[in-house]
């Protein structure tokens, strides 16, 4: 067994295809599929449900894919640990993020990248069950995500910001000269909002439900760029995170209103898997969290 194998068996449970799992993997089908074959004549197991494509793996090959991509995790964490000591240690580091945390991402990334100014970023826009389906997989480093809401009981967790709530509107919105908006009143105006998966719309919905109404949006999308495009031709109402309202801005004759009664916070914060060791990158970008409170110009008060 090598670690080539395990990276051929991980490919191919992410990608559920071997052709599109021996590509991602640089190299032909056959190579990939002989190289599973011997990993399971190897450890005297079947590992794939075979048939005329990928069906799934067998459940020793569910066994086996954690195992795999705990030791694949080890050797990354182990190259992290052996950069760190040189000083200057480099790489990429993968962030799984809920989008009404998008905009606290580059503030924390440089805090981190003047420590370490060879590291590297790939940001992915996820929904809080896949940050936690991720982190548990190994398929990202860390995330940023609730921690006071659904949390995430496999992590380590360090927080970031309190978020809260804005109704977003256009400049000839009945309720545009407004300097605050009650969810109630809100709710009373055609809306747009975050399909129900994401768990911005969970908290959303339950903000409503304490203002004892319950609004049907027009409009559903996972995309908070979609809904402001909403906002903008169509003259819907939106709720967003604050740390979003302030990236939009009020520029373009939009409105970004405080909703009250009630005045709803969550706090979000940076999750990582509660493991040891820990990489030295993911130790230190909880670390560098720890000053994100103290910059009060980066997110909303």
């Amino acid at each position: 067994m090598d670690i080539r194998q395990l990276q051929y068996l991980v490919a191919l449970a992410r990608e559920q295809h071997f052709t599109r799992a021996a590509e991602a993997c640089g190299v032909t089908q056959p190579t990939l599929s002989g190289r599973i074959r011997q990993l399971e004549h190897e450890l005297g197991v079947p590992i794939v449900l075979r048939g005329q494509r990928y069906i799934g793996l067998t459940t020793e090959g569910q066994h086996i894919l954690k195992w795999a991509q705990r030791i694949l995790e080890d050797c990354d964490s182990l190259r992290d640990d052996l950069s760190a000591l040189s000083g200057a240690p480099e790489g990429r580091m993968v962030l799984g993020v809920i989008p009404s945390a998008l905009p606290a991402v580059p503030p924390l990334t440089e805090l981190l990248r003047k420590r370490f100014p060879k590291l590297t970023f790939s940001i992915r826009s996820q929904s809080s069950k896949e940050i936690e389906r991720h982190l548990a997989e190994f398929a990202i480093d860390a995330g940023i995500t609730y921690l006071d809401n659904e949390p995430i009981d496999i992590s380590a967790a360090q927080t970031l910001y309190c978020e809260r709530y804005r109704l977003i509107v256009r400049a000839d919105h009945p309720l545009a000269g407004q300097e605050s908006v009650s969810w109630a009143e809100a709710a009373t105006h055609p809306l747009c909002a975050l399909t129900p998966d994401m768990q911005n719309r969970r908290i959303i919905d339950r903000a409503f439900a304490k203002a004892d109404c319950h609004p049907h949006p027009e409009i559903e999308s996972n995309s908070v760029v979609n809904l402001c495009a909403y906002v903008q031709t169509a003259g819907l109402a939106s709720v967003l995170p604050e740390a979003l309202s302030r990236v939009i801005g009020e520029g373009a004759g939009i409105r970004a209103i405080p909703l009250v009664d009630p005045v709803v916070e969550h706090t979000i914060g940076v999750v990582a898997l509660d493991r040891e060791p820990m990489s030295p990158l993911v130790e230190a970008l909880l670390e560098v969290a720890k000053a994100y409170p103290d910059r009060p110009d980066w997110v909303g008060q």
